[in-house]
């Protein structure tokens, strides 16, 4: 970032994002989608060969268990916020950092495999975290890499970032496929394997995860009926209920060159 409108802009939304996520790291803990599914093994598969890896953004820990279920020896779980790294570490086999995304504190070449499981679009600063985690990787070393893709049309990307906001205060930006490929091999990184794919999400406890104001759920529950929403999530409704979406999310397996 640039100029210092720019920081304060990058501080404020890692703020709102420590204070979200450390009041809802039970609700992730729990969470079906975060616990389980083929985008998850995939990650931990990439990665299997590492002798130790590091999961950024861990969350609630589920990425860096299953690391250590695709038999990974050491594995550090990050997260900015504390609780997020107490409750990694108390449920799964796990060392645990706090730890700026941006700014990660390990020594360059220090782990053979990195993930990042669906957090990227909290990052003020996308370009700097592909740096870090290029840095901390050894030669030779994984990025197996996951995150809401935005749609490459601008108009519908910015309705989608809106439509998340809305449900969370902490979401700063989604990004196509085509930019994360930029970023990371302008970053150094060789990609392997760049894909997209859907997840099916139960609308009410997608909503319910982070527990927005009355007004808010109102507001997306009129915005998920529109006709931009269909376009980008594929909106199931039943008897005038909504029940299930899905996001699109882009899967990326790149090298940091021997």
């Amino acid at each position: 970032m640039n100029s210092d409108g720019g920081q304060d802009a990058g501080r404020d939304a890692k703020r709102e994002a420590m204070s979200s996520f450390d009041e809802a790291a039970d609700a992730y803990l729990a969470s079906d989608v975060h616990r389980a599914g083929e985008d998850l093994n995939t990650l931990a598969e990439w990665s299997a060969d590492a002798s130790r890896a590091l999961d950024v953004a861990c969350g609630a820990g589920h990425t860096a268990n299953a690391l250590v279920e695709a038999g990974v020896p050491s594995v550090v779980a990050a997260d900015a916020t504390p609780k997020m790294v107490r409750t990694a570490t108390a449920n799964f086999p796990v060392a645990g950092a706090v730890a700026d995304a941006e700014r990660l504190p390990f020594r360059t070449g220090s782990f053979d495999a990195a993930t990042c499981r669906v957090a990227a679009h909290h990052f003020p600063d996308p370009e700097a975290f592909v740096r870090e985690v290029y840095r901390v990787l050894a030669p030779g070393g994984t990025f197996a890499f996951e995150d809401v893709a935005a749609p490459e049309d601008s108009e519908l990307a910015d309705f989608t970032d809106r439509f998340e906001t809305l449900r969370d205060g902490s979401h700063v930006k989604a990004h196509p496929q085509s930019q994360w490929a930029a970023w990371l091999r302008d970053g150094g990184f060789e990609i392997e394997v760049s894909t997209v794919g859907r997840i099916d999400l139960d609308f009410a406890d997608w909503v319910d995860r982070t527990d927005p104001l009355a007004a808010d759920r109102e507001r997306l529950d009129e915005l998920v009926r529109t006709p931009e929403a269909a376009d980008a999530y594929e909106v199931e409704v039943e008897d005038d209920e909504v029940v299930e979406f899905s996001n699109v999310k882009v899967l990326m397996r790149a090298r940091k060159p021997a």
